[in-house]
């Protein structure tokens, strides 16, 4: 396959770099497909709000919520940025379809905990298993500083992320139009110095990432002439390094399809 040098590569980079490292690559038209520690379970950061836009999208589609439900967001809810929220100086009213904008293109964390509020971690729990997630999990809101303490993560695997990614893009996840929907808020993303850091926007990019103390994540959908699904997830490790391959490589696997 035309993209082995490449993923070679990135396996021997990977070797080099301090902590626990995955990534997963699907060509979208050849099939083929390249992992390294893809079945592995890793610290989500803010990559698990990719999962739970879906479960969201899937619960309208079902008629069991509506993406123009009310929620108000008060002070009390706000937690720190990424994200638009915590700037305004007032309570704020506003429906589902918006946070989840924010929720992807800023990464807005005090979007997803009201999204997780509405939802229930219970419910998240069960949809998740039920579209084929045993290892990405939501099992706390972000800054449960608590929760956090006691050894309660939020996790996810580049494998079940590839595979999400990849049924978005063949529009098997959810209808076509809240598919195209999706893919649509995946492109307004607004945190793009990886996957997107060295390409620039020469072709489009539906990802999402997450970042936190020693933690960089990125996975998303490349609109190249062979369209690929792409996803770097790494914890404990030397965040420069990690980034700065994920910038390198997805754009080596662009520019290999010329």
């Amino acid at each position: 396959m035309k993209e082995l040098p490449v993923l070679e590569a990135i396996k021997h980079e990977m070797a080099h770099i301090p902590g626990h490292l995955g990534f997963y690559y699907k060509n979208l038209i050849s099939g083929f497909c390249y992992g390294v520690n893809e079945e592995e379970v890793f610290g989500a950061a803010s990559v698990m709000k990719l999962p739970l836009y879906l479960l969201i999208l899937q619960k309208s589609l079902r008629g069991e919520a509506s993406m123009e439900d009310k929620i108000t967001v008060t002070q009390g809810d706000k937690v720190p940025i990424c994200g638009a929220l915590t700037l305004f100086t007032h309570d704020i009213e506003t429906d589902v379809r918006t946070l989840c904008r924010l929720m992807i293109s800023l990464s807005d964390n005090t979007a997803t905990n009201r999204l997780i509020d509405h939802i229930g971690i219970p419910e998240i729990q069960k949809q998740f298993a039920s579209m084929g997630l045993e290892k990405t999990m939501i099992r706390r809101k972000l800054f449960d500083r608590a929760a956090a303490r006691a050894g309660i993560q939020n996790t996810i695997c580049p494998r079940e992320m590839g595979d999400l990614l990849e049924k978005l893009y063949r529009r098997e996840i959810l209808s076509p139009a809240l598919c195209k929907e999706a893919v649509e808020t995946l492109l307004l993303q607004q945190v793009d110095h990886k996957l997107n850091g060295k390409i620039c926007g020469e072709v489009p990019i539906a990802h999402k990432t997450g970042e936190d103390d020693n933690l960089s994540n990125d996975v998303g959908i490349v609109y190249a002439g062979e369209p690929f699904v792409i996803c770097f997830v790494g914890h404990d490790t030397n965040v420069y390094l990690w980034e700065d391959l994920m910038r390198r490589s997805t754009y080596d696997l662009l520019k290999i399809q010329e």
